[in-house]
């Protein structure tokens, strides 16, 4: 079966997103798999490759990041929007895709939107996060991040096939359009993951180390968290270090000690793994406000399921009804609390941190968490069926 996947991002993009398209694809053939994306790649440092990458070529330079984002916007929406439809229809009547995956992902929304219904090939379509969110629509307008959200709401229901990140996000989307999702589909664990989880004995390590893998989104929490574990460093029965894993820098922010919190970069998939493994926790925050709650509710970090095949119990701190909190909660996996206040925090935080095998305390809810919500052969064979639903119908003509 050819797959053609296409979406912003190209193939080895940085972030969980990518990552889970890349893990989910990893038996696919590279001989079957095409790439459209309206990024360029920036290296291939991930190992993901593919047979052809047509790239629609957003330039760099108009990405509404920081200056002019409401021309830079407009731009995209009216300059750069029509001519990547005719390249992606034109990538489609070349390639002759059997389906296609289609991930609505920012700017992509719109020529995935204006091609697809009607191009006559079956497409599957997963929502990783709406597109009104992290900010967005201060970026890219109000008015236009409502289109966005409109255009990706008909793409979801036009599909073949469907999919969302998490169960709060995939209740929203039936309800509003009377699509059901297939599955949850994020990351995963896969077998060796699950053998390593099962067989990790419990050691009291000599450190308390806490991960944080990927970019900082909740900029007040994490602040917080920093300041709740200052308070609290001296009394712990041993010496605490957070471990930073990421594209990007923190050393120049205003918590940064750099006595005690260490930078390691943006490691490949595997590596990272293999790091995270020498930690203690794992810390997943989201916003203690429900100042963006189409992220805190329905959105759902792929560093959750990172730490979880790395063995690491989850710290989770975050609004009461955030998709992480929720989780967390129901399974036992670690710390899950809504405290607000540094005091608060660093009293939830001692006690926590104050076992000596926190892996034995939570090793049950992990795996019971892992094996229910994230087993990655299991979400392979849905979205390979799914494909093949796409297939029969760009088929039957």
């Amino acid at each position: 079966m050819k797959l053609l996947v296409a979406t912003e991002f190209p193939p080895n993009a940085s972030g969980g997103g990518p990552a889970v398209v890349r893990q989910l694809l990893r038996a696919w053939p590279t001989s079957d798999l095409v790439w459209w994306s309206g990024l360029a790649e920036a290296g291939s440092r991930f190992g993901q490759a593919c047979a052809e990458h047509a790239c629609a070529g957003i330039p760099a330079k108009l990405m509404p990041h920081h200056r002019f984002t409401g021309l830079k916007s407009a731009l995209l929406e009216r300059g750069w929007a029509p001519l990547a439809s005719l390249h992606l229809a034109q990538t489609i009547r070349r390639v002759q895709p059997d389906a296609i995956w289609a991930i609505p992902h920012n700017w992509s929304i719109l020529p995935l939107a204006r091609v697809l219904p009607a191009c006559g090939v079956g497409f599957h379509v997963p929502v990783q996060d709406y597109v009104d969110v992290h900010g967005q629509v201060e970026k890219f307008g109000r008015a236009r991040c409502r289109r966005l959200a409109t255009l990706a709401d008909r793409l979801y229901t036009a599909a073949t096939t469907r999919d969302a990140t998490s169960r709060p996000m995939m209740a929203d989307l039936a309800a509003r359009t009377g699509a059901p999702a297939a599955q949850m589909l994020h990351a995963g664990l896969e077998a060796g993951d699950f053998a390593f989880l099962e067989s990790r004995p419990g050691v009291a390590a000599p450190e308390i180390r806490i991960a944080y893998a990927g970019t900082i989104l909740a900029h007040a929490e994490f602040a917080g968290f920093v300041a709740a574990l200052q308070r609290i460093r001296s009394a712990l029965p041993r010496p605490v270090t957070l471990e930073l894993f990421g594209a990007h820098s923190y050393a120049s922010a205003p918590w940064f000690d750099a006595a005690w919190m260490h930078e390691h970069g943006n490691l490949p998939e595997p590596e990272l793994l293999g790091r995270l493994r020498e930690c203690s926790w794992g810390f997943a925050p989201m916003e203690l406000t429900d100042h963006d709650p189409r992220y805190n509710r329905f959105s759902f970090p792929t560093k959750f399921i990172t730490y979880l095949a790395a063995g690491l119990p989850v710290i989770a701190l975050g609004h009461p009804e955030s998709s992480v909190m929720q989780m967390a909660r129901a399974y036992a996996v670690g710390l899950a609390t809504a405290a607000a206040t540094p005091e608060a925090l660093a009293a939830s935080l001692s006690a926590a941190l104050s076992d000596p095998d926190p892996w034995q305390t939570f090793v049950r809810g992990v795996l019971r968490c892992a094996r229910a919500e994230f087993d990655a052969a299991r979400m392979r064979s849905v979205l390979a069926s799914c494909f093949a639903q796409c297939a029969e119908f760009t088929a039957r003509g």
